[in-house]
């Protein structure tokens, strides 16, 4: 029962970081508290032009969240006078990147991107990101209308680290949820799954491999896989890794959801999936070839675009099913940080700044892009009226974050967990056993853990 009591503890923690903004006191800042006065006086100081001339470098991984930060670069540039040379790569080069360059020393970039899930323990030993609470703090540095109180706790939480430094903003929080072909659904007479085992049986009942259609999507790639097992277990109310960090990797409740992982894979999915990370199966569920795909919200939009979907108008979004125990979304983060390293730190705070501004966040939701970590968004009349995604894909969100719950393990060597867990996942859906794989992948992992509770 260890696994299961620190499961529920952290999700009691993570209800409590996002219940209200009675605790709007964890996102710090005096800017967030000024008085009207105050704020005039601060405008009068502030000056986004302070850094005209200069030019910076970032470094984003793809996404539909990174499309609108390119798309409205140039407003930052009219706004600021800095030139920006943006860099957007696939996530797997992007992290790689950051880690190979912050390694160096000498990174080639000013300002960039920060997956918490998986780089925030490294980056944060490390102190690769420079801590943003002066500049935050800085009338002169900060825009007064930046509003850092808006933020969500949880999401200030999630960007903190331990000993209180704050070296990214908020930019996104990403629910996963099971994406739903409504016609395939309805042609078949198959109620959406609220189960993980309504979820196989549904997959085995749409699965038409003759007509081209295939029962279930996720991903099957080596690393990029492991979120699709763990959240799977969250509905066995265990993590693989707990708060204690105490592996339960090779319990009868990991096993299970591996197996799942296997059959959905193995029997009902694609052609090729064992390759596939989200941008295959997006692919593939907007050609109408998959009748479900399990990912992160923030892929919507592509699939209602009628140039590119052929399946626009017809996409349900539904929570994560729920497991035998419980029903959690598997939750997943992201923020904007400055290269400690850089000799262009007020430049790139700016554009983290401006990055995770009240009108991109709510761009964000408008374009079904991810969940913003402001609170602003989700009520902003323009975003809602201009959604390019149904409303049914914001109140699943909203549901989500009622239900969310960190989906990988908060370890600093969580990219090896994710690649020797992944090589495991993948094997399975070639044939290997899942009590076998998660046995051995278990035995490779517990010394790296072990190293690196140590130094």
């Amino acid at each position: 029962m260890t696994g299961a009591w620190n499961r529920r503890q952290t999700r009691r923690r993570f209800v409590a970081m996002g219940a209200g903004m009675a605790a709007a006191g964890l996102a710090g800042g005096r800017l967030g508290t000024m008085s009207a006065a105050e704020l005039r006086r601060a405008q009068a100081a502030f000056d986004w032009k302070r850094y005209d001339g200069e030019s910076i470098n970032v470094l984003l991984s793809l996404s539909p969240r990174s499309d609108l930060l390119t798309q409205y670069q140039s407003e930052f540039e009219e706004l600021t006078g800095i030139t920006v040379n943006a860099d957007v790569v696939p996530e797997q080069q992007q992290r790689q990147k950051q880690t190979i360059e912050f390694s160096s020393g000498n990174p080639s970039f000013d300002v960039t991107a920060v997956s918490w899930h998986v780089q925030k323990s490294l980056f944060g030993r490390g102190r690769f990101l420079s801590d943003l609470r002066e500049m935050r703090d800085d009338p002169t540095m900060t825009a007064p209308d930046y509003d850092v109180a808006d933020f969500a706790p949880a999401a200030i939480t999630f960007a903190t680290h331990a000993d209180g430094r704050l070296d990214t903003l908020p930019y996104n929080i990403d629910y996963w949820i099971l994406y739903w072909n409504k016609e395939l659904f309805d042609q078949k007479g198959v109620a959406f799954p609220q189960t993980l085992q309504e979820t196989l049986a549904a997959a085995e009942a749409l699965h038409d491999p003759g007509n081209g259609v295939f029962g279930f999507a996720a991903r099957g790639l080596k690393n990029a896989n492991v979120p699709v097992w763990t959240s799977f277990m969250q509905g066995w109310g265990v993590s693989s890794i707990d708060d204690q960090n105490q592996m339960h990797t090779t319990e009868p409740a990991a096993i299970e959801a591996a197996t799942l992982y296997r059959d959905l894979l193995a029997n009902y999915g694609p052609p090729g999936v064992v390759g596939f990370n989200w941008n295959e199966c997006q692919t593939t569920f907007s050609q109408g070839t998959a009748a479900m795909w399990f990912d992160g919200i923030g892929f919507a939009t592509p699939l209602e675009d009628p140039a590119s979907s052929r399946v626009a108008g017809k996409v349900g979004y539904g929570l994560q099913p729920a497991g035998p125990v419980s029903r959690h979304s598997g939750s997943f983060g992201d923020g904007i940080g400055v290269s400690a390293g850089s000799d262009k730190q007020g430049p790139a705070y700016f554009y983290a700044q401006w990055a995770t501004n009240k009108r991109n966040q709510a761009r964000v939701l408008a374009a079904g892009a991810g969940a913003p970590a402001r609170t602003s968004a989700y009520s902003d009349p323009e975003a809602l009226a201009a959604l390019k995604v149904p409303r049914e894909w914001v109140d699943t969100l909203v549901a989500s974050g009622e239900i969310g719950l960190p989906s990988l393990p908060a370890i600093v060597p969580v990219t090896e967990f994710r690649d020797t867990f992944g090589i495991a996942l993948t094997n399975m859906i070639t044939g290997a056993d899942p009590a076998q794989e998660l046995e051995s992948a278990t035995e490779q992992f517990r010394p790296v853990l072990e190293q690196s509770l140590q130094t």
